[in-house]
């Protein structure tokens, strides 16, 4: 039995199904059972409870042979991390009381520095908590989501234009499929392996590399374009994040493109992504 977080998610989704198709139980931690209802109907062991909840987490722990967790997505987190804090309070407790042997946590590029993170933030508290626990541990630190890109490319398809914030466009960034990070976590959970491991996933993508992707799949030239800086808060804003709230993205961002955030951190394993920008594209589309 595996216990797999964030399964109506993508990571973890992706994760869960690995295993189901490898013959593995799997059981998870949700908020709203009706949710996940789906996965209930493949066989996978649900337990209701919040993620801040270190009773809930425990129980939904125990016995199982290994764990994958994660911090949720906050893109609004307020100042000094608190929701994120509790959630991983809670997650260390529960790892400890229900004794899990081995355990595989979701981080990201960038997560071993200290400040000037923005949204990172979030990872680097986890590996810190994590980091004292008796088990084996393996920190997936994951680049950029090649998902990420969706949203823009029903956009892209209109103007011809990839709008993009990582700049400038013929920079690398690392960058990583879903389906990969859980084909990766599935390998670990499942693995014979014992310590500390720290994997960096991901492969250089540049956004002129999205740009021609998308052209790819859309059958016409997209070309990448890089955002003002000067309009980086009202641009995320219009995507539905309230005013003031932007400053975590914007750090992030920041600090990707000014190389603070990077690979290549020595004493890290480096895996490279097998699923291409264009092959997601094309199943969105």
């Amino acid at each position: 039995m595996f216990f797999i977080a964030g399964i109506t998610g993508r990571v973890g989704g992706a994760a869960a199904t690995q295993l189901l198709a490898q013959g593995h139980q799997v059981r998870s931690l949700v908020r709203n059972p009706e949710t996940a209802a789906g996965w209930a109907g493949q066989g996978v062991a649900l337990r209701q409870g919040d993620w801040n909840d270190a009773a809930a987490l425990t129980a939904a722990l125990e016995g199982v042979e290994a764990a994958f967790v994660m911090v949720p997505p906050n893109f609004t987190p307020s100042p000094g991390f608190p929701e994120s804090k509790a959630v991983i309070a809670a997650i260390g407790t529960a790892l400890r009381h229900a004794q899990t042997p081995r355990v595989v946590a979701l981080s990201s590029i960038g997560s071993e520095k200290t400040s000037g993170l923005g949204l990172i933030t979030a990872t680097h508290l986890l590996e810190q908590e994590l980091s004292t626990l008796s088990a084996s541990t393996a920190f997936v630190r994951a680049g950029s989501f090649i998902e990420n890109a969706l949203g823009s490319l029903p956009g892209a398809a209109d103007t011809g234009i990839f709008y993009s914030f990582y700049q400038p466009v013929d920079r690398p960034v690392p960058t990583i499929a879903t389906v990969d990070i859980g084909q990766e976590v599935a390998t670990l959970l499942t693995g014979d392996w014992t310590g500390k491991r720290i994997i960096e996933l991901g492969s250089p993508v540049t956004p002129n590399d999205t740009a021609a992707a998308m052209s790819e799949v859309l059958g016409k030239t997209v070309t990448a374009q890089a955002i003002p800086r000067e309009r980086w808060t009202a641009t995320i804003e219009s995507f539905g994040l309230p005013p003031g709230s932007t400053w975590g993205y914007e750090e992030m961002l920041d600090s990707i493109n000014s190389g603070w955030i990077d690979f290549s951190v020595p004493g890290t394993e480096s895996i490279a992504g097998t699923t291409t920008s264009a092959e997601v594209f094309a199943l969105a589309k």
